[in-house]
């Protein structure tokens, strides 16, 4: 059904975006001094206080013989599907049942006082998290339904996302933020059979049920009013969790749509199988060395569903995940030290923010130990200050892969400052490093058109730019949403199909350009799309704009076309530090210059066309507030 009307679709947009802003709870969540998981199967959640560092485990200890008395036994290794990616939280929960699962701050922040926690253990998440699948199950939710789960990210979430993997629905994920026609639209292209979803949501999608007819397994998470659907989440906690009877599971068997961000056109849903899954948690374990007891703050969502099946805690930092840019330090900082975190992942745009706080005031992070950082290249000013702010023996990571491939490669902050950073600086690209093991990798010439067999690709030697394709056990293989792009970043290869299979193996163009060192490391030179393609050659996006930003007055800059390829003219947009916007406006036709010589310098067959500043921060994605929408500039660039 068409929308009917533009402030009709503007208020689904303000509803659905609520999924990702909104600051309280869910409405099934009481305030912080009840415990509210004292339900049938159910253990209560901890409410507590911390300023010594500790990490919660003696309270979860003290509430043993209580947790016994409710619970039975939770299945042994043996009595588990394997494949399930959902049931490796079961087995966790078996080795280790009174670790910190998730603690999530309470109340509101106060400067200098001790944050209060709800926390909950590896063995109750486990046991809250069958009891909903259990309760799924009676509804009919299992193989072959697909789900889609809006509700903010926290322990509902994470209990939600594990309790539907149990029985085996293919959920679907979106990004709240990703705009109204786009959520609209990527709904309504994934079919969902029901939603699982926070009762304002739940009404809008009540009021547009034609866009989804086989909606009809709903559940809503909250208190329930009106012509809300029902069961409520409170009600199927009440489920005998020894009811639950963990559906067949094959690697193969799908387990999620997750939809890229758009940045460079309509979000696409990937299909994520349970080999996806169980592949990225493995490879992030075994490459980053994480061991079972570590503590997380987790800055983005994803990390924190991978920390339970790893045996890690996670701690919910106070910030609305959608906005990392706008995070606070002295929240971040303060929950590291009362938890003493040994671990964080977060974006470049959260680091950022951290990284500048702890240079000018001092500030130190002195338990972690380790820091990822993805969703775009990360400054090497970045990795420097978060590296004066952390334990000295710790390491700094910035993985690289896309939501079709994670993860493709990785590398350390010293190798960067130590090696690759200088060669950045004067236009080399960015080095993201050696690939993971079991990835495979080749960079081919770039083309713009569809590539449907191994056969028709061309590799091209170290170190010239082409396009970069990849092929690996978390490497997906197909978008189950506009499926024409399968034919544009789908590459079969069935020199790579098992014997006796008649599945096909593909490779995936990342869409991404670069080459490939004498080291096989991978140097990441811009997107395939945002290539400006000039009468006198080709530039690429992170190879000019990060001489750009060597320039002490600019935080960041991009690179877009003026014109239509082959006759394209390159402009420059600058975004300022904010303390020197006033001197750049005073020092205009200056600063033109010392930009001209930049390039002139590093660049002097490519020269640039113009340098604009912009007013404002240049748009960024949703998911890490990083990676540049240069669409959007060049489209303002055109109407100045």
């Amino acid at each position: 059904m068409a929308l009917r009307s533009r402030s009709s679709c503007g208020k689904l947009a303000s509803v659905l975006c609520f999924l990702g802003c909104e600051k309280s709870r869910t409405l099934d969540s009481p305030p912080a001094s009840q415990n509210f998981f004292c339900q049938k199967n159910l253990s209560p959640v901890m409410t507590i206080s911390i300023g010594d560092g500790s990490h919660g485990s003696n309270d979860s200890h003290r509430n043993e013989s209580h947790r016994n008395e409710r619970f039975s036994p939770i299945p042994k290794r043996s009595d588990t599907n394997p494949c399930n990616v959902g049931l490796r939280l079961t087995e966790q929960a078996f080795q280790r049942p009174d670790q910190l699962a998730i603690a999530t701050p309470t109340g509101s922040h106060r400067r200098g006082t001790s944050r209060r926690y709800h926390t909950i253990s590896m063995e109750d998440l486990d046991h809250r998290s069958t009891s909903l699948a259990a309760g799924f199950q009676a509804m009919g939710m299992g193989p072959g339904k697909k789900i889609a789960l809006l509700v903010r990210f926290g322990e509902d979430f994470i209990t939600l996302v594990f309790a539907l993997l149990k029985c085996g629905v293919t959920l679907i994920l979106i990004d709240p933020g990703m705009g109204r026609k786009n959520i609209l639209n990527c709904l309504q292209a994934t079919s969902p059979d029901g939603f699982v979803a926070i009762p304002i949501a739940q009404a809008i999608v009540k009021a547009y049920g034609s866009r989804f007819p086989h909606a009809k397994l709903n559940v809503t998470v909250g208190r329930r009013f009106g012509l809300l659907p029902h069961p409520t989440l409170a009600q199927l906690e009440n489920s005998n969790r020894e009811s639950f009877v963990p559906p067949p599971t094959s690697m193969m068997d799908p387990a999620a749509i997750i939809f890229t961000t758009g940045s460079t056109g309509p979000p696409k849903g990937v299909l994520y199988t349970h080999q996806t899954f169980n592949s990225q948690i493995d490879m992030i374990a075994s490459h980053y060395a994480i061991e079972p007891g570590g503590l997380d703050l987790s800055g983005f969502p994803l990390f924190g569903l991978f920390n339970a099946v790893m045996g890690t805690g996670t701690i919910l930092p106070d910030m609305d995940p959608t906005r990392p840019a706008d995070v606070d330090p002295v929240r971040l900082l303060n929950a590291i030290d009362q938890w003493g975190v040994n671990q964080s992942f977060g974006s470049p745009a959260l680091w950022t923010k951290v990284g500048l706080y702890c240079k000018k005031t001092g500030r130190r992070a002195n338990s972690l130990r380790r820091v990822l950082s993805a969703g775009a290249p990360v400054p090497p000013r970045v990795l420097e200050q978060i590296r004066a702010a952390m334990h000295p023996e710790g390491m700094m990571f910035t993985p690289y892969g896309a939501t079709e491939a994670l993860p493709i490669a990785s590398i350390e902050s010293r190798m960067v400052l130590e090696e690759t950073a200088p060669l950045t600086r004067i236009g080399k690209g960015t080095c993201v490093g050696n690939r993971f093991a079991g990835i495979r990798w080749r960079v081919i010439e770039i083309t713009d058109g569809p590539l449907t067999h191994i056969d028709q690709t061309r590799e091209v030697p170290p170190g010239t730019i082409g396009e970069l394709m990849v092929q690996g056990p978390v490497v997906t293989q197909s978008y189950v949403t506009r499926t024409d792009q399968n034919a544009m970043h789908k590459v079969r290869d069935d020199s790579l199909t098992p014997p006796g299979s008649d599945t096909p193996v593909y490779w995936h163009r990342m869409g991404d350009v670069g080459y490939l060192d004498s080291h096989d490391r991978f140097w990441f030179c811009g997107r395939k799309g945002h290539r400006v393609i000039t009468p006198s050659g080709t530039l690429f996006t992170e190879q000019v704009e990060a001489i750009i930003n060597t320039h002490p007055w600019v935080y960041r800059s991009a690179l877009v076309p003026r014109g239509t390829a082959p006759d394209q003219k390159p402009v420059v947009i600058v975004e300022p530090w904010r303390d020197r916007r006033r001197l750049v406006a005073d020092n205009g036709l200056t600063l033109q210059t010392e930009w001209e010589r930049l390039i002139q310098t590093h660049m002097p067959d490519h020269p640039i066309d113009a340098f604009v500043v912009h007013p404002g921060k240049l748009p960024t994605d949703i998911r890490h507030n990083s990676k540049i929408f240069r669409e959007q500039l060049t489209q303002w660039l055109d109407k100045r």
